[in-house]
């Protein structure tokens, strides 16, 4: 990529905005489901698996599954992205409720 390119791909990648809300990572055949919320739904994906491959994930429960079944056992999928909110507190505060919601919903452990 020259110069140009680059400076307004990184331009474009900046200006866009990041959808905040609820995921889903599930394991086929089991049921077994471990919901997160993040700020950035594009982004999570790829830091949830990079985690994974390194060993590294917090959870338990999802490293032990992920370790023991493998990289195609499992799916990722956006359970509800939320509307842009005018204040952080706003966004905060919904996802938190959200993620409750579908933890009870889903019956899915917390990531």
């Amino acid at each position: 990529m020259k110069g140009d390119d680059r400076k307004a791909a990184i331009a474009r990648s900046k200006e866009r905005k990041s959808v905040a809300g609820i995921c889903a990572v599930r394991r086929a055949g089991s049921g077994e489901t471990w919901l997160g919320q993040s700020l950035n739904l594009d982004t999570i994906q790829n830091r949830i698996w990079f985690t994974l491959r390194m060993g590294k994930h917090p959870n338990r429960s999802l490293q032990k599954a992920w370790r023991d079944h493998g990289t195609n056992s499992f799916t990722f999928e956006i359970v509800e992205a939320l509307a842009d909110e005018e204040t952080t507190y706003v966004r905060d505060a919904l996802l938190i409720e959200r993620l409750a919601h579908w933890r009870s919903m889903l019956k899915a452990e917390v990531i």
